[in-house]
């Protein structure tokens, strides 16, 4: 089977893994507004926020450090790979112990922290899913690793949906934000049971499994040291944000700020699958002596994922009034300008997603974690001085400003790595945006039409065909890669 070929079939999978889970999270995004009050809401996404700055403990970049060596070691002493991932998990899961004995502790301080006493019990729930979340990740990287995107799309569907099902049901059945935590924490536990029992059964059952050299551990444990940098700094940029909007306002500010961060996360769905699913590949390439391939290769992939979130970005801007009131309700109008903000973001996170794990790969990640660090410490300052001052506007500015220096650092990282045509791309980009120009006036003016779900409706499905008319006629598009796709 070609590579062509067999990266489709890759895409495929975790891209319908992605989508089960985007469409599960959706419908709990949406569920849990109309059940839950904002109140609770905001409650419970102000704990999963904590939540992801403890997870960073019970990680500390030991997974992807791990991954990039069992790529280079498949290849090279395939012998050490049953020893290697043996060794990183059995660290793995003694810092998820760790980091979900120290939240339990600190649920109580925390909580008094941020001033929400009803936090609390929240938090100390949260250890269990801070531990298993731990193995689920760890296993999907793992997997990532192996190039078995088939079974880390199979482990992450499950996750999401049944993360869906059992949290909108106990939410229903009266439970309110610690029913729908549950769910979280049942999810994250399946996940990761599965998992592990996929990596034991398929790469170490059966397997002549050995001390690897301490060299080898020396160089996991010192290129886990960047990833953690980045991994922290990432936290920082995702999540840190919605805490603060929690501690200078209040749960019903945290919900405004949630709400278009979980709408801009179904948004990313196709480009999560493209990240995910090529990010070993650039190293396999190169280190293969393919390094034109793997240039051309991820050419070809920024072209085609601007080609879509610009445009999308875009329409979602214009329609983010309409969409988030009759959607979600009036009472979430507060989300309108983030989301019009973040739709920015959702380009910048488009490009990084692919540039960002596939630096890892090619073993950037020190650089990678300077540059992550940096803006997420001017991310951090900034949210300091615009929330208290704008509200929640402003820690969608801040976020924006930052990204973009940091998405600009990563793909300039990724030139020196790969001999990429800035011509080329700067040439379709500009079509790109003249699509996007020509798309815009179509969608305002079928919005002019009137109120209410049918024209909104109207609205999304005449800009996506304005942007395909327009993008097969410059020859964009072509439709014999969609026959090929189909």
């Amino acid at each position: 089977m070609s590579l062509r070929r067999t990266l489709l079939e890759r895409f495929q999978f975790e891209f319908v893994a992605r989508l089960v889970g985007s469409i599960s999270g959706g419908l709990l995004a949406f569920g849990l507004a109309r059940i839950l009050s904002t109140d609770e809401y905001g409650l419970l996404f102000l704990a999963i926020s904590v939540f992801s700055v403890v997870e960073l403990l019970s990680r500390l970049g030991v997974p992807k450090a791990g991954a990039r060596y069992i790529t280079l070691y498949r290849e090279k002493d395939p012998a050490q790979v049953p020893g290697l991932l043996r060794y990183t998990f059995v660290l793995n899961v003694g810092l998820a112990l760790v980091a979900s004995g120290l939240l339990f502790v600190g649920a109580g301080p925390i909580a008094r922290v941020v001033g929400e006493s009803t936090l609390e019990p929240l938090l100390q729930l949260g250890s269990v899913f801070v531990a298993a979340t731990a193995v689920f990740k760890f296993a999907r990287i793992e997997l990532q690793a192996f190039e078995d995107i088939d079974s880390a799309a199979i482990v992450y569907s499950i996750e999401r949906a049944s993360r869906a099902v059992i949290a909108l049901t106990l939410a229903v059945l009266g439970f309110g934000a610690v029913g729908a935590l549950v769910g979280y924490v049942v999810a994250a536990v399946v996940g990761g049971l599965l998992g592990a029992g996929i990596l034991y059964r398929t790469y170490l059952h059966g397997t002549s499994v050995s001390a690897i050299d301490a060299e080898l551990r020396r160089r996991v444990l010192s290129y886990s040291v960047p990833i953690t940098a980045t991994t922290a700094a990432n936290r920082i940029d995702n999540k840190l944000d919605t805490i603060l909007v929690g501690v200078f306002l209040d749960p019903t500010a945290v919900a405004f700020y949630t709400l278009p961060g979980q709408i801009r996360e179904f948004v990313q769905t196709p480009v999560a699958a493209v990240g995910f699913s090529l990010s070993p590949t650039f190293e396999s390439q190169k280190a293969g002596g393919n390094a034109d391939r793997a240039a051309r290769m991820y050419e070809q992939t920024i072209f085609y994922v601007l080609l879509l979130y610009i445009p999308a970005a875009t329409g979602m801007a214009i329609v983010a009034e309409p969409f988030i009131t009759i959607v979600f309700g009036s009472e979430y109008a507060g989300a309108v300008p983030v989301l019009q903000i973040l739709a920015i973001h959702i380009v910048l996170v488009a490009v990084a997603i692919v540039t960002s794990n596939s630096l890892d790969y090619l073993g950037r990640a020190r650089e990678r974690a300077i540059a992550k660090t940096v803006t997420a410490l001017c991310n951090l300052g900034l949210n300091v001085l615009l929330i208290p001052t704008i509200g929640v506007v402003g820690a969608a500015i801040a976020t924006v400003l930052t990204f973009s220096v940091y998405t600009a650092v990563a793909v300039y990282i990724m030139g020196q790595e790969l001999d990429l045509r800035s011509r080329w791309l700067a040439a379709r980009v500009g079509k790109i945006v003249l699509v996007t120009a020509v798309m815009v006036p179509g969608v305002y003016g079928i919005l002019s039409l009137g109120d209410g779900l049918f024209t909104l409706g109207l609205a999304v499905i005449g800009g996506v065909a304005i942007w395909l008319g327009s993008s097969l006629s410059l020859n964009l598009i072509r439709t014999e890669d969609v026959k090929s796709y189909l």
